[in-house]
């Protein structure tokens, strides 16, 4: 670990005046002018000794326990947050060791959304579907360079191509070079004389295309798929951003869905439910056979394995599951009522049912003829 104050140069004793004029004699003395390059670390411990000598709190903490002391003690000081001693560091050495060249025009386009209705056969079994896109593209005249054809950037003469400028500033520690992006091209060092006319100097231009997507078996509302690269085409020839697919699943006139199952009603009369019968059901498969056993009670469920929904990202499909309603009579001719008249009588029915009809109607009749 170093010593702070032998960093600066003064003594354990030295006053805030004499920290302070320490400091910036060695800031003087690192700077880029005077020192060159590569003395980038040597300037952070400097500062990083200043802040901590220059702070009470933080320099008793310093004399009671060195380095580890102040970064247990001083929140936020540990994680090298030199505060506004970065942007002096910055000015220092921004052009020596921050600066990259001039900046590329080209970026990345941002990604899209496409929402998409689907059908319940579409979810059951996945499909493929050609569905319409506006997007932008790379643009097919100038194929992203973004100047018109036969033509090409050229270097900026305010900058000589490296974009950026440096310029003489003042402070506390004297005068100071700083560099910035240059304003005549922006920081990209060439400047496009010619832009291209289909897309105006844009490098891409927004069209109307059909696009292809899967839809994967067992996708419900919600449910997101990404395309990569099938996004916005970037400006200046940079790469596209990815396609969102989010599916939306259109309701079945006669299906209902329940994760990997599939329910539906089976409307059978009371004689069927009775005596048993068998009927013809439509599914996504095409048509079924069905069996309604004797004695079949409303609400009994017929499971129809394998015949529901494909699971996303597994194999194999859900059930569907068929569910009796048993539907009663409510019109009946005078034959038909002596028919199933008969039917009670014949099941030890009919005395009941008199019988609780009688009585209800005298406790209607004793109340009223009370009155």
């Amino acid at each position: 670990m170093s010593d702070y104050y032998e960093v600066l140069g003064v003594t354990r004793g030295a006053s805030a005046d004499e920290i302070k004029k320490a400091y910036r004699k060695k800031a003087r003395a690192l700077h880029p002018d005077v020192a060159g390059p590569g003395h980038e670390d040597e300037f952070k411990l400097v500062s990083t000794a200043y802040e901590t000598l220059s702070d009470p709190e933080k320099r008793e903490l310093y004399d009671l326990g060195g380095e580890d002391a102040v970064r247990g003690g001083g929140a936020g000081f540990g994680g090298g947050d030199f505060g506004g001693f970065a942007d002096i560091f910055s000015s220092f050495f921004g052009a020596a060791a921050g600066s990259r060249g001039p900046a590329s025009r080209a970026r990345r386009g941002q990604d899209a959304l496409l929402s998409v209705d689907v059908e319940l056969e579409e979810v059951a079994f996945g499909a493929t579907r050609t569905v319409p896109l506006d997007v932008y593209i790379t643009c097919p005249a100038c194929e992203g360079s973004c100047c018109a054809p036969g033509t090409s950037p050229v270097n900026c003469s305010s900058c000589n191509g490296s974009g950026s400028v440096q310029h003489m500033a003042r402070s506390f520690l004297g005068n100071v070079m700083t560099t910035s992006p240059c304003t005549a091209c922006h920081g990209y060092g060439t400047v496009i004389v010619t832009p291209c006319p289909d897309c105006s100097g844009e490098g891409r231009k927004r069209t109307h295309q059909d696009i292809e997507i899967r839809i994967p078996a067992g996708v419900s509302t919600g449910t997101r798929m990404r395309m990569s690269g099938r996004g916005e085409a970037g400006p200046a020839g940079g790469p596209a951003g990815d396609l969102y697919v989010e599916f939306h699943e259109v309701e079945h006139e006669n299906l209902r869905r329940d994760g990997d199952d599939l329910w539906t009603e089976l409307r059978i009369p009371m004689t069927a439910a009775a005596l048993g019968a068998e009927f013809d059901i439509s599914t996504l498969d095409g048509g079924q056979h069905i069996v309604v056993r004797p004695g079949t009670q409303p609400g009994e469920v017929l499971p129809l394995k394998g015949l529901g929904v494909g699971r996303l990202r597994r194999a194999g499909r859900g059930d569907l599951n068929v569910e009796i309603v048993v539907e009663t009579p409510t019109r009946l001719d005078e034959r038909q009522r002596d028919l199933l008249r008969q039917l009670a009588e014949l099941r030890g029915e009919e005395g009941e049912l008199s019988h609780r009809d009688e009585s209800v109607m005298g406790r209607l009749k004793e109340k009223f003829s009370g009155r």
